[in-house]
């Protein structure tokens, strides 16, 4: 069930009602808050709803083993049973085939007969020996969202392990945070301390939560259908087969593609606070105007900020931070942004778009701080510098493989510019939007100017009566869907 399709208007129009009836009970309310999000979840695959919930039962259980152990020790014995059940369900369910197949291909260079069997292999053991069928599985499917249902609910342990927040007494309060549907799927990843307390208290629901959230969803909901959709036509077609394209259109179809997946998933993080705030919850913020970054610590301060913070909290501060000399911050910096391209995706491309950023922020880290880059820089130099690169990285996370990457970034350099048969309509949307964040992004003073009621008014009649005329249905799946 993704939030674009009719089903789902009937879906909320169900749940919301029902909410309002039943939300100044706390228990009945995350009951049914609970029902409605498993609901959600089990539309695409009902078997996966075990998956959600035997991940979450784990966590909740260990952290009430937690507080009741006499020892660090066993403390941190049950930290570590939640953290391997739950890097091991991802491990297997994300990566399983990329390690089988690279181990595979090793082996069979070094010209051993011995070969990893499928990864459907071990399941299928487990339910045989109880009575099952042998081939029960046919194909182990990547559960939507498993990355990020799976790193909200890790924080909590983390978080309850070093004393940060209260045990959570109510398990269908737990379950309900974990699986909320509004960001579910993708995100924003919300932490225990911002999500918990709100699903704790009564959610005063006013009129201008309605409007604000209402507007939001509708922002979203055209940054997906009418702006993510539309440019993928184009980057598809160019990148689907790129060997067969001048460097005119490779150019533009990387350059569509970093609009079209950060209006895909930004889209998405608007409709999920949208509808988290119609029903009275602030969920964090998760973009803030990206493309008009001067510096790529910008970038990652401003991109999937619930996903660099969480790394930033739990994987580079842990390490060390900038703690313990350059070298040892370049080191942490470098290895939480390796693990950030894996967590993307189990391909070679996603690892490559990783280290590019490792090696990007290591590179330039300094060169930020300097009061000539940040005073003497004009402010549009710096911002087409930081998109040519995180344009550069885009190639490899979305091309279908390494050898199509290559190819694409070699055309771009050898190949004649040829007529690429760009939209002059999409050309004009993505300079309109840019100006407009742009915009937005100078200050306070301008902020206000763009923020007052008429032109918003004017901006949502005009988003409106494009979805209505101009727009075409989409039923497209969100990109982060499959992380």
């Amino acid at each position: 069930m993704v939030f674009h399709e009719k089903v789902f208007l009937v879906f909320f129009a169900i749940v919301f009602p029902v909410f309002l009836l039943v939300k100044h009970n706390n228990r009945l309310m995350n009951i049914w808050l609970m029902i409605a999000s498993y609901v959600f979840y089990g539309w695409w695959r009902p078997e996966y709803i075990l998956l959600l919930f035997g991940t979450s039962a784990i966590d909740y259980l260990m952290v009430v083993f937690m507080e009741r152990s006499t020892t660090p020790s066993k403390r941190k014995l049950w930290l570590i049973i939640s953290l391997v059940s739950n890097f091991g369900f991802l491990a297997f369910f994300k990566y399983s085939y990329f390690i089988t197949d690279n181990v595979n291909w090793i082996f069979s260079h070094l010209h051993l007969a011995w070969q990893l069997p499928p990864p459907q292999t071990y399941p299928n053991w487990v339910v045989s020996t109880v009575g099952g069928k042998p081939d029960f599985f046919e194909k182990v499917v990547l559960p939507i969202g498993i990355s990020f249902h799976t790193f909200q609910s890790m924080s909590y342990t983390i978080d309850a392990y070093y004393g940060r927040i209260q045990t959570e007494r109510s398990f269908v309060r737990f379950l309900t945070f974990v699986s909320f549907f509004p960001q579910l799927v993708a995100g924003p990843i919300e932490r225990a301390s911002n999500l918990l307390p709100q699903l704790q208290r009564t959610p005063v629901v006013t009129k201008e939560d309605l409007s604000e959230g209402a507007s939001l969803f509708l922002v979203g909901y055209f940054k997906k259908v009418a702006l993510a959709d539309y440019l993928a036509l184009y980057v598809d077609r160019v990148y689907d087969a790129p060997g067969s394209h001048g460097s005119g259109a490779l150019v533009l179809a990387t350059v569509a593609f970093a609009w079209q997946i950060y209006f895909d998933f930004s889209g998405y993080t608007d409709m999920a606070r949208g509808l988290a705030q119609i029903m009275g919850f602030r969920l964090m913020l998760n973009f803030n105007n990206p493309y008009v970054a001067t510096g790529l610590g910008d970038f990652w301060s401003r991109w999937h900020i619930s996903l660099s913070t969480w790394f930033k909290d739990y994987v580079y501060f842990p390490l060390g931070g900038n703690r313990k000399g350059p070298a040892r911050t370049y080191f942490n910096m470098f290895v939480t942004m390796f693990i950030s391209g894996i967590w993307h995706g189990a391909a070679w491309t996603f690892v490559i778009w990783g280290l590019l950023h490792a090696f990007g922020r290591i590179l330039t880290r300094e060169l930020e701080t300097k009061a000539w880059y940040r005073d003497r820089i004009p402010r549009y130099v710096k911002q087409v510098l930081v998109f040519a690169f995180v344009c550069l990285a885009w190639i490899f996370f979305r091309a279908k493989t390494v050898g199509d990457a290559w190819t694409i970034l070699s055309g771009i350099f050898t190949k004649p510019w040829g007529d690429p048969k760009f939209p002059i309509l999409m050309g004009m949307m993505l300079f309109a939007v840019w100006v407009y964040e742009d915009l937005f992004a100078r200050g306070p003073r301008t902020r206000r100017i763009l923020e007052l009621e008429p032109g918003r008014v004017a901006l949502a009649v005009g988003m409106l009566v494009w979805l209505a005329v101009i727009a075409v249905p989409s039923t497209k799946a969100f990109i982060y869907f499959d992380f």
